[in-house]
């Protein structure tokens, strides 16, 4: 297997590590993007810290004496003192899933800006321009081609790259995890790429499947499997008795875009938060969202530090009463790990620890990729040349492995790539020009250098 093992890890280094880079280090700004928020927008997130806050009510009024012509959806009321309330309107002229975030003092009721806030995570335009930039280049939809063809190989050269460091012989078995010393060339480099993939792999597997979940084609797989094993992520249920739920969005309120607002009788935001603290949703940074027409209050937890608080209830706007509530702790056990999987991969889950990890772990695959491209050159040019880069592993190391391995071994090679599709596409892609160029290697009557 060692020589299958290590033509795969050079190809897929070789050819891949460009949109592993790529995926690197604009991961590496994301992770840092969170600190970097708190300072180019700490006027619009922080306040002096008061006394006493008004209700929410008055902020949400205030708010809306700010742009009267557009309509309420949520409240994100201030999470810890010295932080401001979170007021989200449905700008139409922000794109879908973009709302306009206005920001309110919680002492004062004063209005201190407003902002465009992305999605369910309300990344504010800095994060989530970086945001774009790691997902899919700011190209759209065929930019994420290419975060997904990173995803796909990065556990495949990962794991491979483990597989030949851990079977590597040494002297001493100190070396496995810690850079020689006194070594020099291509044996130094391999030293520290060894030692650096060893600490990092189990992060780079986690990191590949998670971002695989959010990709077009495999994430599709993904989600009907989850769907299968009774893994799908519950919601909580907005609609009234008697009303037909809300479509569209998550947990049934859709995203806020053209949501007509309730008429009837109205409790108002500071009773439903009432109402819902005394269910057991408390402690910790909430999400509230209004009740359309025939819809509840939506009161959630947001707190995403493990131990998480995901809690959330709905309550009917006529009279406080709750309608429908659902723990963190009734989620299926696959809709917790994947839950907890996203939140490590966008550096939440154990706040500024998490992003800390995730800005190292970056770094290290920085530093491997450019350790592999090292060690290409160091092994010397190729025959008839006076400098560049070593040739590749030779061809034909599939042909020694006996029949019992080799053909569970192509089954497992299909069945992946048939359910990841860019890892299948582009395996078969590598396999088909390596034939070609053997082929027209032998018709000129030499050996195939690979």
């Amino acid at each position: 297997m060692r020589p299958l093992l290590l033509r795969l890890h050079f190809y897929a280094g070789v050819l891949i590590a460009p949109l592993l880079l790529v995926a690197a280090a604009s991961g590496l700004l994301y992770a840092l993007s969170y600190q970097a928020e708190k300072v180019v927008y700490r006027h619009e997130l922080t306040v002096p810290a008061g006394e006493r806050t008004v209700p929410l009510g008055e902020q949400v009024e205030a708010a809306r004496a700010a742009h009267p012509d557009i309509p309420v959806t949520a409240v994100w009321p201030s999470p810890e003192p010295g932080a401001t309330t979170r007021v989200l309107m449905a700008d139409p002229t922000l794109a879908e899933g973009v709302s306009l975030a206005v920001f309110v003092d919680p002492y004062t009721g004063e209005v201190r800006g407003d902002l465009p806030s992305y999605g369910s995570s309300g990344a504010l335009p800095l994060r989530t321009w970086l945001a774009r930039l790691h997902v899919d280049l700011h190209l759209g939809e065929p930019g994420r081609n290419y975060s997904e063809m990173a995803a796909s190989w990065m556990w495949v050269v990962a794991l491979g790259g483990l597989a030949l460091w851990i079977g590597r012989r040494r002297t001493a078995r100190r070396s496995l995890a810690v850079p020689e010393r006194g070594l020099t060339g291509r044996r130094r480099t391999l030293s520290w790429h060894g030692t650096v993939g060893l600490w990092t792999v189990a992060g780079l597997v986690v990191l590949s499947a998670t971002g695989l979940t959010w990709s077009r084609y495999a994430g599709e797989n993904i989600d009907a499997v989850r769907s299968q094993l009774g893994g799908a992520t519950p919601a909580v249920s907005a609609a009234l008795d008697g009303a037909a739920p809300a479509g569209g969005g998550h947990e049934g309120h859709g995203d806020g875009h053209g949501a007509a607002a309730a008429t009837g009788p109205d409790i108002g935001i500071d009773r439903a938060v009432a109402a819902a603290e005394a269910a057991g949703v408390t402690g910790g940074p909430i999400a509230v969202t209004l009740p359309a027409e025939g819809q509840a209050y939506v009161v959630k937890q947001t707190d995403t530090a493990f131990p998480v608080h995901l809690d959330s209830v709905a309550v009917d706007p006529a009279d406080g009463r709750i309608t429908d509530e659902l723990r963190f702790g009734d989620y299926p056990l696959l809709a917790k790990l994947t839950r907890l999987g996203i939140d490590a991969h966008m550096g939440v889950l154990f706040g500024l620890p998490n992003q800390l990890a995730l800005a190292a772990l970056m770094t290290g695959l920085i530093l491997l990729i450019l350790w592999g491209y090292r060690m290409w050159w160091q092994r010397g040019p190729v025959k008839g040349r006076a400098s560049g880069p070593g040739r590749p592993v030779r061809r034909g190391a599939w042909r020694r492995l006996p029949a019992p391995l080799l053909l569970p071994l192509t089954a497992v090679a299909a069945l992946t790539g048939w359910f990841v599709p860019m890892l299948g596409l582009s395996l078969l892609a590598f396999l088909l020009v390596d034939i070609a160029v053997g082929a027209l290697a032998r018709r000129r009557g030499r050996p195939a250098a690979g």
